[in-house]
């Protein structure tokens, strides 16, 4: 069943803000959620004023996860077990979870970033480790530009790969088409999340070689 609200959980950030622009662009009821609820609503201020139609609200991470049956959490690695050990207790347990983190060592200067080594194998499956047993979690949304999103009046093109439980596809898969110009491809189980983040830094460097933001992903033959 297709969400008709999603909660983005780091909703202030580039990249969070970036998807709520799109997803509020489309219709959908948006849900910010920030550590600061003044912070959350600021940003769904700015949405509203984007998008003149937008249903943008902003709340505290906890009350965004509890309020959505779609949560995304798109919050830097250095915080991302820290806000799963807020919120877990308050996402519903028929909700289904989309993380978007990416393992990166920030880049010092000028070096291109790295990924880090994650003990659960990576960062999608440390956030579901944390999450109650039930709940569902899907890892996506890597490849795509922050900048690019933000820009609601510009197409953003490219595959969005997905790794998860197969019951929780066509949740992502819904919120991935309602953005037009974008492409689900199935990545597989959540495991495969350990070979999907890395690409991030993969097109990170392709961005600086090229002296651009906009780099993305396309698989062919499908």
């Amino acid at each position: 069943m297709s969400p008709d609200a999603v909660a983005v959980i780091g909703g202030t950030g580039a990249a969070g803000f970036g998807l709520a622009a799109r997803w509020a662009a489309a219709g959908l009821e948006v849900i910010v959620g920030s550590r600061d609820s003044g912070r959350a609503e600021e940003a769904a201020g700015r949405l509203r004023s984007l998008i003149p139609d937008a249903l943008a609200r902003g709340l505290t991470n906890t009350d965004a996860a509890a309020s959505a049956p779609a949560v995304v959490v798109a919050v830097p690695y250095a915080g991302q077990a820290t806000i799963y050990k807020s919120v877990a207790e308050h996402v519903p347990g028929d909700a289904v979870v989309i993380d978007c983190t990416v393992p990166l060592a920030a880049s010092v200067g000028g070096k291109a970033a790295h990924v880090l080594g994650v003990w659960e194998g990576s960062a999608a499956q440390q956030g579901a480790a944390r999450l109650p047993e039930g709940v569902r979690l899907c890892a996506a949304f890597h490849s795509l530009s922050a900048s690019a999103l933000a820009e609601v009046g510009t197409p953003c093109e490219g595959d969005v790969l997905v790794c998860g439980p197969k019951s929780a596809h066509g949740t992502v898969r819904d919120l991935v088409e309602a953005i037009p110009d974008l492409r689900y491809v199935n990545a597989g189980p959540l495991e495969n999340a350990r070979y999907v983040e890395p690409l991030t830094a993969l097109l990170i460097g392709i961005n600086r070689r090229y002296k651009t933001d906009r780099a993305g992903l396309r698989i062919t033959g499908i």
